[in-house]
C-alpha cells in the first residue's frame, strides 16, 4: 500500500467515525458534564474498534507510526496526527485541521482527574492505588489498619455482604483512627452483596445450616436442586454402583430454578463442579454431573449460571436495607451483579432518594450479561461524575471461561481508558503470599500487571501487611515503565455489537 493509499484510508476513517458520532448524541448529552469529552471519545473508540484495523496497524508500523495501537484515551486526535503525518510524508497538500476533541495529554489529564475524584487526592501524577479488604479482626485492632496504611493502603474496602453492622461500625472507627494516627487520607469503600448464589444445606428441622459440611459427588452422577427447605442428603448407590437416590440441595436464591433451562449449565464452588440441567418441575431441577475438580460439594458454595437468562434484581432487599449505612459512611459504594444499563439506573434512583450525589460508584463486571452490555453500562454510569469500573476476576472467569479471562480483562481496560474512568483490578492479587506468607512467580507477573489499572485490590490473609508492602514496591516500579498498553487492533465483538444496535 502507498503512503498516499495509507492516507487517504486513514482520513476516510476518522470522517466516518465523525458522522457515525452523530447517532450516539442523545445517549452521550445525558452524561455528566465533567464528562461529555470522554464519552464522546468511548463512542469514538467503539466505532474504531468495530473494524479489524490490523491490515492498517502493520502499514503504519512500517512507517514508524505504530500509535494506533495506543490511542484509546483520544481516538480522532490520534487519527488526525496519523494523518497529517502521512499527507506530510506523501508530499500532499489538502490535509485539513479540524477540531478533534480529547488529545493525548489531555486524555492522561482526565483519567487522573476521574481517579482522584472516586478514589481521594488531588496528585497530577500517575499512580496505582492499593485497595485492601477489611478482615473481621480490624475492628479490635486498629493498629492492623495502621501498618496498612503505613505500607501503602489508599482504599479500605468494607463487604457488606459478611458480619453485621457492630462490626462495619467498629471497623469505620478504627480507620478514622488509623487516619490521625498516620497522617493519611484512607478512602472506605463498601461493597453491597448483590444477588449472590450459593448452595445451601438444610438440617431437618428445615433451618439453614451455616457450619462446613460438604456431600461427596462424582462424574455422571445425578444431583436436585430444590427451591424447598428439604434436609440436605447425598445420593445413595448400590453395591454395584448404580445410583439409587439422588443428593438433595438447596439454593440461596430461588428463582434461578424458575429462570434456568434444561440443556443448560450450572457451575459451583468457582466452576470445580460442572453440571447440567436434565429434568425441570416447579419446584426443583435434576442436574447431572459432567465434570469434577473436587470430590465433595460444600454449603454455602458459590453457583454460576453463564448459559442462564437470569431475571434477579441487581439490588436484594438486603443491599437496600443497608445502602444507607453505606451511604452514610463510605466515600465509594460498589456495585455488585450489574447486568445492564436499567440496573445502573435503578441504583442512580435510591442513591438520590438518598440525597447521596457525592458518593462514587463502582461497577463490578462479574458475569458474562455484564460484560456484553458493557458499553451501555459505562455510558449510563457515567451519568454520575465519579465512578469507576472492577475487573472482578473471580465470577468472571467461571462465568467465561478460564482461556478467555485474559482476553476479556484486556478488553474492559481499553473501554475504560476510552472513557477515562478508573480501574480496579481485582481477585486473588497475591493471594498465596498474604495467606501464607511467600508468593508465587506467576502472582508476581499477575501483581506488576495490576499497573494497567488505576487500583489494584488485595484480599485479607495472615500476612496482608507484607502483601501490601510487596505490591506497593511492584507498583512504584511498574509505574515508571508501564503506561497502560500496546496492542494489535483486531475487531472487538463488543463494539460491533454496540455499533450494530444503533447505539453509535
Amino acid at each position: 500500500m502507498t503512503i498516499a493509499t495509507l492516507s487517504k484510508e486513514i482520513e476516510a476513517l476518522s470522517l466516518a467515525i465523525e458522522e457515525s458520532q452523530k447517532s450516539s448524541e442523545k445517549t452521550v448529552a445525558k452524561v455528566h458534564q465533567d464528562l461529555i469529552l470522554s464519552a464522546k471519545n468511548l463512542v469514538h473508540y467503539l466505532l474504531l474498534r468495530s473494524k479489524d484495523l490490523r491490515y492498517l496497524q502493520d502499514e503504519l508500523s512500517e512507517l514508524g507510526l505504530s500509535s494506533l495501537r495506543t490511542g484509546e484515551g483520544y481516538v480522532l486526535s490520534n487519527l488526525k496526527t496519523v494523518s497529517r503525518i502521512l499527507y506530510q510524508l506523501a508530499n500532499e497538500v489538502g490535509f485539513k485541521e479540524t477540531s478533534t476533541g480529547v488529545g493525548f495529554q489531555a486524555s492522561r489529564a482526565l483519567l487522573i482527574k476521574n481517579t482522584n475524584k472516586l478514589f481521594g487526592g488531588s496528585s497530577e501524577v500517575y499512580k496505582t492505588r492499593i485497595m485492601v479488604t477489611m478482615p473481621k479482626e480490624a475492628a479490635k485492632d486498629y493498629q492492623m489498619i495502621v501498618q496498612m496504611a503505613l505500607k501503602g493502603m489508599e482504599v479500605a474496602r468494607i463487604n457488606l455482604g459478611k458480619d453485621d453492622k457492630s462490626t462495619w461500625k467498629a471497623i469505620v472507627k478504627n480507620i478514622k483512627k488509623a487516619e490521625k494516627i498516620t497522617g493519611q487520607s484512607i478512602t472506605i469503600y463498601m461493597d453491597l452483596a448483590g444477588p449472590k448464589i450459593r448452595s445451601v444445606f438444610y438440617n431437618k428441622k428445615g433451618e439453614a445450616i451455616s457450619t462446613k459440611k460438604s456431600i461427596p459427588v462424582q462424574v455422571g452422577e445425578r444431583l436436585v436442586l430444590s427451591k424447598n427447605k428439604v434436609p440436605t442428603k447425598k445420593s445413595v448407590f448400590s453395591n454395584s454402583g448404580q445410583q439409587k437416590s439422588a443428593a438433595i440441595i438447596g439454593v440461596t436464591l430461588s428463582q434461578v430454578i424458575d429462570d434456568v433451562q434444561i440443556g443448560e449449565t450450572i457451575l459451583f464452588d468457582d466452576g470445580m463442579i460442572h453440571a447440567k440441567v436434565i429434568k425441570k418441575n416447579k419446584d426443583a431441577v435434576t442436574l447431572e454431573i459432567q465434570q469434577c475438580f473436587k470430590p465433595k460439594l460444600g454449603n454455602q458454595k458459590g453457583i454460576n449460571l453463564p448459559t442462564t437468562k437470569l431475571n434477579l434484581p441487581a439490588l436484594t432487599p438486603y443491599d437496600l436495607a443497608v445502602l444507607p449505612y453505606a451511604c452514610k459512611h463510605a466515600q465509594i459504594i460498589g456495585y455488585s451483579f450489574v447486568k445492564n444499563s436499567q440496573d445502573v439506573a435503578l441504583l442512580y434512583s435510591k442513591l438520590k432518594a438518598l440525597y447521596a450525589d457525592d458518593i462514587g460508584v463502582v461497577f463490578k463486571i462479574e458475569n458474562q450479561e455484564a460484560f456484553d452490555n458493557f458499553p451501555d453500562i459505562l455510558l449510563a454510569g457515567m451519568q454520575r461524575k465519579a465512578i469507576g469500573v472492577m475487573i472482578a476476576r473471580g465470577d468472571l472467569a467461571v462465568e467465561i471461561g478460564f482461556e478467555r479471562i485474559s482476553e476479556v480483562q484486556k478488553e474492559l481496560l481499553w473501554l475504560c481508558e476510552a472513557a477515562h474512568i478508573p480501574v480496579i483490578w481485582a481477585t486473588q492479587v497475591l493471594e498465596t503470599l498474604a495467606k501464607k506468607g511467600i508468593p508465587t512467580r506467576a502472582e508476581i507477573s499477575d501483581a506488576a500487571q495490576g499497573a494497567r489499572a488505576e487500583c489494584v485490590m488485595l484480599n485479607k490473609g495472615p500476612h496482608i501487611v507484607e502483601a501490601i508492602r510487596v505490591l506497593r514496591n511492584i507498583l512504584n516500579k511498574m509505574d515508571a515503565h508501564v503506561s497502560k498498553k500496546k496492542d494489535s487492533l483486531r475487531a472487538l465483538s463488543i463494539a460491533k455489537d454496540f455499533v450494530e444496535r444503533g447505539l453509535a
